[in-house]
């Protein structure tokens, strides 16, 4: 039964990032965006990356469900997925934003507190 929710969790993840890319975040971009940091590049940058960090929660989502669905849910594996799930939100941030939107320390914190914990 978790399979088939894992499953559909993957697939609303990677139809949200295809179709909000495609259909809303071009048609946004195309509207004046307030300028931050002299541009509006980190504008546009911050809302794709947080557009899609929804389907990388969703994935880190879908993780847990297997988890819990194979019957290998313990507290270590468990935070290692919440960990794993942090950290790569962690990483798209600081690529995304070449370090500029801090939220990536916020998440990399979460991520090595998680993975220690585990």
């Amino acid at each position: 039964m978790l399979l088939a929710a894992a499953i559909l969790v993957v697939g609303i993840g990677l139809a949200h990032s295809y179709l909000g890319e495609r259909f809303i975040l071009i048609r946004l971009f195309r509207q004046p965006l307030p300028k931050l940091f002299g541009s509006d590049d980190f504008t546009r940058q911050t809302l794709r990356f947080a557009w899609h960090l929804l389907t990388v929660s969703w994935l880190g989502f879908a993780v847990i469900l297997l988890l819990l669905d194979f019957g290998v849910a313990s507290r270590s594996n468990l935070l290692t997925a919440v960990a794993a799930t942090f950290a790569t939100t962690g990483l798209v941030a600081l690529m995304a934003s070449r370090g500029k939107h801090l939220s990536w320390v916020v998440f990399g914190t979460i991520a090595l507190i998680c993975f220690a914990a585990a």
